[in-house]
């Protein structure tokens, strides 16, 4: 069950970052971030997770809802089953949280395979990788160097192919180890992290990341594995199949990929209509939080920070570009308000919503995130789709409109030529124009496929000429003052 409190340390990220400690006192919290504390309300735990699980699905390119059906087939399955309450607790939080390491091998997917990683980790769940098939080289021949003449496709195929089992055990090995580490790190117990961790092991012991066989890999993570393919399948066989196709396909591989007597039990239900009843209800996320084997779970302060900080951690995980943007903006978004003279409520949305304003970037390929040239019209308009997305997904959990209202907007500008809406003027609240300021910075200041970082004065010359018509000149001022002790204070701290 979630350990989390009020009394708890912060995460590492925000020892270093947190709202106080951003003015360049990085030694803690203090009074200030107390009050922070005590002024945040507390949130359901499920309902901040819940609604952060259709990020998760942007990254497998998953159907929407996909880790909230999940939650709601093995939930039933856990019941028949008559797992403890805190084992059903601990499974709860884990398929809601199955995908949170999947951002962590979307480059090196998309390096390997030289095409789309979304697309990739789509198709591949619908295909037994352990065996040669027919359906593995199909998809391979869609997605695998998409550009590249047949030759060179074929090459890569079969390059593929003699190296199947050394990526299969790298790309799995690196989500399943990263899931349960961010598992952890926000207070959810072992239990929820190891099933996390072990969720693509099989019965048979061809699974990974450690080809454990049999009762060697935990119930939880058994459970999980049926309780995803069963949404995988259903959800995208086409009209008339969904649960018949899924439930047949888990029959094909019992005793391979999933313990014999839990697809017995699975047939079992779908043959009484339990399976199809409880996906009945017309609010399925709705269904999940009502569902929470536990309820009473709260977080509030530092535990939301914790749980944000986290997520920003998998949306930088997802391009070796970006793997410090998120707590790059923040720092400077934090310093933003605090020279503008923003009270500890006011940099706390700020703080919070800077390190997910990317949130929707699960959404895009790292062919588009990581293509070392101009975007063209296409990938174009799915890249300006992710500031929405952040919205969207924040939208979803009460307390966070404010939050998410500034987090969608940080590519909107003063003179109305930003998106996605084409806000301007006042229809921008101060707290958006500080993270849009920041959100510029920090891609000026980093590392990107095609140019290098900029030093610092080429980025204040750049951010000028767009200021006041497209940003707001008292966020870039407070931006260099901000930037100014900062560097005076490294300085002096040095000597």
């Amino acid at each position: 069950m979630l350990s989390i409190d009020l009394d708890q340390p912060v995460s590492e990220v925000s020892h270093v970052l947190s709202p106080v400690a951003l003015t360049g006192q990085i030694s803690g919290a203090n009074g200030d971030h107390a009050e922070l504390m005590e002024t945040s309300p507390r949130i359901p735990l499920r309902e901040v997770i819940s609604a952060l699980s259709f990020a998760l699905d942007l990254t497998e390119g998953a159907v929407p809802g996909h880790a909230i059906r999940c939650c709601l087939y093995g939930m039933r399955i856990a019941e028949e089953l008559g797992l403890s309450g805190q084992d059903r607790s601990d499974l709860y939080y884990a398929l809601l949280l199955k995908d949170i390491g999947c951002s962590s091998n979307a480059a090196r997917m998309c390096q390997v395979i030289g095409g789309d990683d979304r697309q990739m980790k789509h198709d591949v769940k619908f295909l037994d990788w352990t065996r040669p098939s027919v359906g593995a080289v199909t998809a391979l021949w869609r997605e695998a160097l998409p550009s590249a003449s047949p030759f060179e496709r074929a090459g890569r195929i079969v390059k593929l192919a003699l190296e199947q089992h050394k990526n299969n055990r790298e790309m799995i090995t690196l989500r399943c180890d990263r899931g349960a580490s961010i598992a952890r790190k926000i207070g959810l117990s072992e239990g929820t992290a190891e099933a996390i961790r072990l969720l693509d092991e099989h019965w048979d012991g061809s699974g990974y990341p450690e080809r454990r066989r049999g009762k060697a890999t935990p119930l939880l993570a058994r459970v999980m594995a049926v309780a995803q393919h069963l949404d995988v399948f259903a959800s995208e066989s086409g009209p008339g199949r969904g649960l018949d196709a899924a439930v047949d396909e888990m029959a094909a591989r019992s005793g391979r990929w999933f313990e014999p007597e839990l697809v017995r039990l699975v047939r079992l239900l779908h043959r009484q209509g339990e399976l199809a009843r409880v996906l009945a209800a017309p609010n399925h996320r709705e269904q999940v939080m009502q569902s929470e084997p536990q309820a009473g779970a709260a977080l509030a302060g530092e535990s939301i920070d914790t749980i944000c900080e986290a997520f920003a951690e998998v949306v930088d995980a997802k391009s070796s570009y970006t793997y410090t943007h998120s707590v790059g903006v923040t720092r400077a978004a934090v310093g933003i308000a605090e020279e503008l003279g923003f009270g500890p409520d006011r940099v706390r949305l700020i703080y919070r919503a800077s390190l997910l304003h990317d949130l929707g970037k699960l959404s895009v390929s790292n062919m588009i995130l990581d293509k070392p040239g101009k975007l063209n019209a296409d990938e174009w308009a799915v890249m300006k789709r992710h500031s929405l997305l952040s919205e969207e997904i924040l939208g979803r959990v009460s307390h966070f409109g404010a939050m998410a209202r500034v987090a969608g907007q940080h590519h909107e500008k003063l003179d109305g030529s930003g998106y996605p809406f084409g806000l301007s003027g006042s229809e921008l609240s101060l707290d958006s124009r500080v993270v849009a300021v920041a959100d510029i910075y920090g891609a000026l200041s980093e590392d990107r496929p095609y140019r290098p970082p900029m030093e610092l004065e080429q980025i204040f010359s750049i951010l000028h000429r767009d200021a006041p018509k497209k940003l707001d000149m008292d966020c870039l001022e407070a931006l260099v003052r901000f930037l100014h002790k900062s560097e005076s204070a490294h300085c002096q701290a040095n000597l």
